[in-house]
């Protein structure tokens, strides 16, 4: 996965965290978190604060 599959990402993050209200995260944690998948190989640098937005929303809306 790269940091562009939002919606890969937010389903990963729903199964493996399934007791963690995403409303709740502050984006260190889940820059980290979405690093530490097992199927994510992208490069740290290119995330950025807009993307952890989208995905934050992502997760809310899966586990919605």
């Amino acid at each position: 996965m790269k940091w562009t599959d939002i919606n890969d990402i937010a389903i990963e993050l729903a199964d493996s965290r399934p007791d963690t209200d995403p409303l709740k995260v502050n984006f260190v944690d889940l820059r980290a978190w979405v690093m530490a998948l097992p199927d994510f190989d992208d490069d740290p640098n290119r995330c950025g604060e807009k993307i952890l937005e989208a995905i934050q929303q992502a997760w809310i809306d899966e586990v919605a």
